[in-house]
């Protein structure tokens, strides 16, 4: 596939599905240490909060790091950058397995996080300079549903896996399984003009930091970032020692929170995409998208936290419902924003504010449940950056369509965005 001002020619490329299965995996491998939580806190004898700050470690330099890999992105080729940080990740994925001390474990969730610091500005790159706007809601559909997905496998088939097997095993063999992904990427990477990237950057950093929608999206993704992540890292121990489920039947339950997420995220992309080709007005389209969803996701978090079964399980599902609205936007929002020879920095630049969020949900969570000993105030701050998000992404962000850099020709944003 190549880029096309005639809309009829795009097709959905095979690169675009190994993006799918590599964030799929991407999410796998950060997440599977919050499933093994339960196992891990009664093998090393830590509290919750200690357990949050091992979670979470991987965020430290997955944040930090994203600075970086971000000018790395538009500098040189981003198919070998993403392919060299999945083979990182991958490896410390599978040497977690082998460690067995709570220092060891952080170092390798520290590694984790710098492999994956290059994966989504890969993804917004990538899609930024091959997809145009009018299927850039499916574009990112297709790897939000693989981040959603990988949750669901972490959960529901690394769990079922470690209440068998125990947990260090399954991180070896995913580990080690998952490299065979980069095989069939070297064979259908997109084409991509590395001499061209690396000219100069019609946009430095600091005029990245000028602008206020930049800030308002980072902050919109923080927020919507809060109770992903959230579910991500403590559902299965709110599901194991406050719920009192089994092993198996967290693993059942949390997987439809993902399941619901994958589905709404590519039906959300893809009618959001046929507005847009019908002619309606992309910030329209993008914006009501994420109001919808932060409203969806706000009402499920206040539902999930109920005493009853049944209304707990139906907030997650609407929670996973939300998710499913906003997830492809927020990074539709940077692509759109930057401009192709800008979408790798300002996405590595937003995501690294965005994915603080799991920095903070991790040990601030910890530290309400230790205090309170029970979930209810953790929902409750959740639901105030549900909020918070649907206002920012609405209200505070202007209209969503390219910045014109002032050392950018017109002409050059004008091409980039037509293709």
């Amino acid at each position: 596939m190549q880029r096309s001002k005639d809309d009829s020619r795009w097709v959905f490329p095979v690169w675009l599905a190994l993006l799918a299965v590599s964030v799929l995996i991407n999410y796998v491998d950060r997440g599977n240490l919050a499933v093994a939580a339960p196992l891990l806190k009664d093998e090393l004898r830590i509290s919750t909060t200690q357990v949050g700050v091992l979670i979470t470690a991987f965020f430290w330099t997955y944040t930090a790091v994203m600075l970086f890999t971000g000018w790395i992105v538009d500098r040189f080729d981003v198919n070998w950058v993403l392919a060299i940080g999945f083979l990182v990740w991958s490896l410390a994925t599978a040497a977690t397995g082998l460690v067995n001390t709570f220092l060891l474990l952080m170092v390798f969730r520290l590694l984790l996080g710098v492999g994956e610091s290059v994966a989504f500005p890969s993804y917004g790159k990538i899609i930024a300079q091959n997809v145009p706007q009018q299927h850039r809601g499916t574009a990112n559909a297709a790897i939000v549903a693989g981040m959603s997905l990988g949750p669901a496998v972490g959960t529901y088939v690394c769990g079922m896996s470690m209440a068998r097997l125990g947990w260090r095993p399954v991180f070896v063999i995913v580990g080690l399984v998952s490299l065979l992904w980069i095989i069939p990427w070297m064979r259908y990477k997109p084409a991509n003009n590395a001499a061209a990237d690396r000219t100069a950057s019609p946009a430095t950093t600091l005029d990245i930091l000028r602008e206020r929608d930049f800030w308002a999206a980072s902050a919109g993704h923080f927020c919507s970032n809060y109770p992903f992540y959230f579910i991500i890292v403590w559902l299965p121990l709110y599901l194991v020692h406050e719920r009192h489920f089994t092993m198996q039947q967290m693993a059942g339950e949390a997987a439809f929170f993902y399941l619901a997420y994958a589905a709404m995220a590519l039906t959300a992309g893809w009618v959001g995409d046929a507005f847009i080709r019908s002619g309606r007005d992309v910030s329209v389209v993008r914006k009501s998208s994420m109001a919808v969803g932060e409203g969806l996701i706000l009402i499920g978090v206040l539902t999930c936290s109920a005493a009853n079964q049944h209304l707990s399980f139906a907030g997650l599902v609407l929670m996973g419902l939300g998710c499913g609205f906003v997830g492809p936007n927020i990074y539709n929002f940077a692509q759109t924003l930057a401009g192709p020879r800008v979408a790798g920095k300002w996405t590595a630049m937003q995501n690294a504010i965005g994915n603080l969020a799991g920095v903070v949900v991790g040990p601030l969570t910890g530290w309400i449940v230790d205090r309170s000993g029970h979930f209810a105030s953790a929902f409750a701050v959740c639901a105030g950056f549900a909020a918070m998000g649907g206002i920012l992404w609405v209200l505070v962000i202007g209209r969503m369509e390219p910045i014109a850099w002032q050392s950018e020709p017109e002409v050059l944003l004008a091409a980039g965005e037509a293709a």
